[in-house]
């Protein structure tokens, strides 16, 4: 079985499709992590700072780390004329991560963002709408083309059918509903992500 840590685990979107794994899930939004506990009983789920935890935890204890930290400040949208987003830094614990994963950690590790509004600083690979830094070769998934449908209770349903969810046990606002939506990772990337990193164990990109 293989021992895998999942930071800024959400509602668990790319876990959804994994199997014979012992989880540690990182969570620092509590009724998220309630979610991701109830719908995945058998993982240990932390409620606490995913960016912490991994430079306190024990890289020994993992095979896996997959890591999905905050996107907002490196999204294409952070260019908008929106004035929801406005100019702001881009938070660098993202490169901070990566960095310590690279040199620290002997297991494979898979680090997920959004494609940003700026030339990556530490080149990445491109699946699926969304960069990848890891230590091994990713298959090159096709863009997702995501149906645009209207706010409301069509999107959430939408979303819901495309991450293999029904949040309607849970009493959501419906903007709620549809940011956790958003965050997740479809769960058909983070099983082909899950598998490549065993499946080239022994052919990283840094032999």
């Amino acid at each position: 079985m293989r021992k895998v840590l999942n930071l800024y685990a959400g509602i668990g979107g790319n876990r959804r499709l994994w199997k014979n794994v012992d989880v540690v899930a990182v969570e620092h939004i509590k009724r998220i992590a309630d979610i991701y506990q109830n719908e995945f009983p058998e993982d240990k789920v932390v409620h606490g700072d995913a960016h912490q935890y991994l430079l306190d935890c024990n890289f020994d204890d993992f095979d896996f780390i997959w890591a999905s930290p905050p996107c907002p400040t490196h999204s294409q949208l952070s260019r908008s004329v929106n004035p929801q987003f406005g100019m702001r830094y881009p938070d660098m614990a993202l490169y901070q991560e990566i960095l310590i994963l690279q040199h620290f950690f002997k297991g494979s590790y898979a680090v997920e963002n959004v494609i940003s509004y700026y030339d990556p600083l530490i080149e990445p690979q491109i699946s699926n709408n969304h960069y990848f830094w890891t230590n091994f070769k990713i298959p090159n998934t096709e863009k997702d083309v995501r149906k645009i449908v209207d706010r409301g209770p069509e999107v959430i349903k939408y979303q819901e059918k495309r991450n293999k969810i029904n949040l309607d046990k849970y009493h959501l606002k419906v903007a709620f509903k549809n940011k956790i939506l958003n965050n997740c990772v479809k769960p058909e990337v983070g099983l082909e992500v899950f598998n490549a990193a065993f499946k080239y164990k022994q052919e990283t990109l840094f032999d």
